[in-house]
């Protein structure tokens, strides 16, 4: 009979310049320089069978992970807020790059059978997904800057110009997502989320690109994937405070809120979120449900490929082939 063949494990802390690995065959933890070449080299001196977990860090990580995949290795990319969250019920106290290559390693050995490997994303969502955070830097931008020099009268002329300038080149951005959206043929499901209220070209963009990224088995698992679902903390009697997880990508999450804020006043979504209010919810919260309420409409339509129909009683939608 023949031995079943333990997986060399390896956790890598990420830097923008530099890469911690601590593997399960050594106590040692090494650096590396986090550059294609080095990364590359690195990865043919591993052998047989191999499984890494990885800190999602910004972009930095990505291209570790292209190539240990590309290399027919095994990676998982774990959340920085899960991560932080296991080495504090570790007891763990100290935060390097030497400690979290380590921590990462401790969690692929004791929660690998939960976790999900990482899979690349469907071609042109990597763009998609860079021109929707460039757009929420824009958007903050502008409205740092409106809020900034409100006060300043003599600079009136001048602070419209500006704005003048962002608002041409927000218009480009979107006329760049519209083109990425027809390039990759998602420009017809995109168009068919804007049915529903509070629904603009941009967040039926993004909700059309994350529908894109996994096949989803539920709108739970659509919901979820997003960060819109609720962290549970009950025992006994206490019940704790319910809050989202906030796993995912906060520009959608963002746009879903605003959204929400524009749905309210519909006639259709009215009543969902005076009934929300009714039950004790804040204002806030009543948002963050009509959103999550509005993302399953709009899975539904993107799965079943339905068009969108308003139902006026009742506060309630649906849709319909």
């Amino acid at each position: 009979m023949a031995m079943k063949t333990v997986p060399l494990r390896v956790g890598v802390d990420v830097a923008k310049a530099t890469l911690a690995v601590a593997r399960s065959d050594t106590d040692e933890v090494v650096a590396l320089a986090n550059e294609s070449k080095a990364i590359r080299g690195w990865l043919k001196t591993l052998s047989g069978p191999v499984c890494l977990a990885v800190e999602a860090t910004n972009v930095f990580h990505l291209g570790l992970i292209e190539q240990a995949r590309k290399a027919g290795h095994t990676v998982y990319v774990v959340d920085g807020y899960r991560l932080k969250q296991y080495r504090e019920s570790i007891g763990g106290r100290a935060k390097t790059d030497l400690t979290d290559a380590r921590l990462l390693l401790r969690y692929l050995t004791n929660e690998r059978q939960d976790l999900r490997t990482w899979s690349p994303p469907p071609k042109g969502y990597a763009t998609l997904q860079r021109l929707l955070r460039r757009r929420a830097v824009l958007t903050q931008a502008k409205v740092t800057l409106r809020q900034s020099l409100a006060d300043l009268p003599e600079l009136q002329a001048s602070t419209r110009a500006l704005l003048r300038h962002l608002n041409r080149m927000d218009a480009l951005i979107k006329k760049r997502i519209s083109r990425t959206l027809a390039d990759l043929e998602w420009k017809a499901q995109a168009h068919r989320c804007q049915a529903i209220e509070g629904f603009g070209p941009v967040i039926s963009a993004a909700l059309t690109m994350v529908y894109h990224r996994g096949a989803f088995a539920s709108a739970d698992a659509f919901i979820a994937f997003m960060g819109m679902d609720v962290r549970v903390r009950d025992s006994g009697t206490f019940r704790g405070r319910r809050k989202l997880t906030k796993r995912g990508d906060p520009e959608v999450r963002r746009l879903l809120y605003l959204a929400a804020m524009s749905a309210r006043r519909s006639a259709t979504w009215r009543g969902f979120y005076d009934r929300a209010i009714a039950r004790g919810m804040t204002p806030t919260q009543a948002l963050v449900a009509l959103g999550r309420k509005l993302a399953r409409i709009a899975f539904a339509l993107l799965k079943t490929g339905s068009e969108y129909q308003p139902a006026r009683q009742g506060g309630l939608a649906y849709a319909v082939r």
